[in-house]
């Protein structure tokens, strides 16, 4: 089907704006932009609700982490969520994605805690991913702590959905016993061959370029695509990891590697339940004040990920 009408009017609007490609200027400058386009387009009545929040730091690979923590409302036995912000690993951060942790909060009515991890290039390949591993680490330890039960699950979207997915096969290996996963437009395959990213390589927010521009800053320098760290498709054993809610986006490059990882983990007897959403984008998740489409999928996704935590 063709791009969501909504989605197709903000693209024209962005593309008739004149803003220069992110990959053509700095990281500096692609963090500002992209704040610019998330927190600092959003609304006060735009602000997903939820019981409350809580600034503070976690343990990191190499010190202490800034992260948000998100409780849901009502009463009762909340499961525990880590959520990684996307952005490439160079752009984002827990403002950025507010609005996004608070949607899973809400929408699968569980704690979230987001973590502000170390971005490239200041902090290239495995940092990231490093930081990710050590903080869920600590969540681990401290759920009651933090107001959840003694159920773990990961979430993130894009680069932050290909740390989540790090994070699931690190934690499991270790024997720290997850309930899910939810990868939203998750990077999985660092230099995989997809069709997705040659129809979808440019025109629709996220571009090929972009991609380039984004692993080139974090693991440009590292020689082996197929780590398990920057490319969880290839880990050497995904047979116990714990069931997954995947999102893809029809018009997304990283759309049909998300897709792999799905197939992956069903042909390891993973429980992955994957779900294409035709007309969208990369980043849609974000979209939903402008798309009414967007909206639909956003809710419906958390809404799937709420039932796989409560099994």
């Amino acid at each position: 089907m063709p791009v969501d009408p909504h989605i197709a009017a903000m693209l024209t609007m962005m593309d008739e704006a004149g803003m220069p490609p992110m990959y053509e200027g700095s990281p500096e400058a692609g963090r500002a932009l992209y704040l610019q386009l998330t927190h600092g387009a959003r609304t006060p009545e735009q602000l997903v609700p939820v019981a409350s929040t809580e600034d503070r730091t976690v343990p990191g690979a190499e010190g202490d982490l800034r992260a948000r923590v998100y409780r849901p409302e009502g009463e009762g036995s909340f499961p525990t969520v880590v959520f990684f912000h996307g952005g490439g690993w160079v752009i984002g951060d827990l403002d950025t994605h507010d609005n996004m942790a608070r949607t899973v909060c809400r929408g699968a009515r569980a704690v979230v805690l987001a973590v502000d991890y170390r971005l490239a290039p200041e902090h290239p390949f495995p940092a990231a991913a490093e930081d990710a591993v050590a903080a869920a680490r600590w969540v681990a330890q401290h759920l009651g702590e933090l107001g959840g039960d003694d159920r773990l699950a990961v979430a993130g979207d894009s680069a932050g959905g290909n740390l989540a997915a790090v994070v699931a096969q690190q934690l499991t290996a270790d024997g720290t016993p997850l309930v899910g996963q939810f990868l939203v437009y998750p990077a999985v395959d660092a230099e995989g061959e997809y069709p997705s990213r040659v129809e979808n390589a440019k025109g629709y927010f996220l571009e090929k370029d972009t991609m380039d521009w984004f692993y080139g800053h974090y693991a440009g320098a590292w020689e082996d695509a197929k780590d398990a760290r920057l490319s969880p498709l290839h880990g050497a054993d995904l047979s116990a990891l714990p069931p997954a809610v995947i999102v893809t986006a029809e018009y997304d490059p990283l759309r049909d590697e998300g897709e792999a990882y799905g197939a992956a983990l069903q042909a390891a007897g993973v429980r992955a339940d994957v779900h294409r959403y035709d007309g969208m984008i990369h980043g849609f998740f974000d979209m939903g004040p402008v798309s009414p489409a967007a909206q639909a999928a956003i809710d419906e996704s958390c809404a799937r990920f709420g039932g796989l935590l409560r099994g």
